[in-house]
């Protein structure tokens, strides 16, 4: 059985964007400022292409388009989500224990690089991108932060909010063991 949640968005298209110009990812902000700011704090790409990435996936039938409104269903199966989460239980259960204490030297080296510079500080992504001479945010994310985070080696300052603007990542206890083998510095 398919589910559907729709994503609405209120107002219709912006004024003076065809149908055409949407579906080819023509983008028109509607509060350029606020994208600015969001573009600034790196919350999005700013690319215009998400809508080519969505139509390679889907057709354009999950779009629902009126004069006051936009609204999309993403279809799944109903047994997708709880799926998805067996299948991230077993793979975090299967990184966990190829990495033990004994085996530190196996932990991938992006992982590694990112334990030596958070250091005993709390850093912000735009911090350890920084640090790590990164200009991609992606690649610190799904390289090194992801990675970090389900080895159980830093954490989220603000776990209950994993998307603030002021999040920050520190290491955990387990981090601070493998900085220490790995010649980081002292924690007492």
């Amino acid at each position: 059985m398919n589910r559907h949640n729709p994503i609405t968005s209120y107002g219709g298209l912006v004024e003076g964007l065809s149908i055409d110009e949407f579906f080819s990812g023509r983008s028109m902000p509607r509060n350029r400022e606020l994208m600015r700011i969001f573009r600034d704090l790196e919350f999005v790409e700013h690319l215009g292409s998400g809508m080519n990435r969505i139509l390679r996936a889907y057709d354009k039938s999950i779009f629902h388009l009126s004069e006051n409104f936009v609204e999309i269903v993403f279809p799944y199966e109903e047994d997708y989500l709880r799926l998805a989460e067996q299948v991230t239980e077993q793979v975090t259960e299967q990184v966990t224990e190829q990495v033990t204490d004994e085996d530190t030297m196996q932990i991938a080296d992006l992982v590694k690089r990112l334990i030596t510079v958070i250091s005993n500080y709390e850093l912000s992504i735009k911090e350890i991108m920084e640090k790590l001479s990164l200009k991609h945010r992606p690649t610190l994310v799904y390289d090194y932060i992801r990675p970090a985070l389900i080895l159980a080696l830093i954490e989220l300052t603000q776990p209950d909010s994993p998307n603030s603007p002021t999040q920050k990542y520190r290491l955990t206890a387990k981090g601070i063991e493998i900085k220490k083998q790995l010649g980081g510095l002292n924690y007492e």
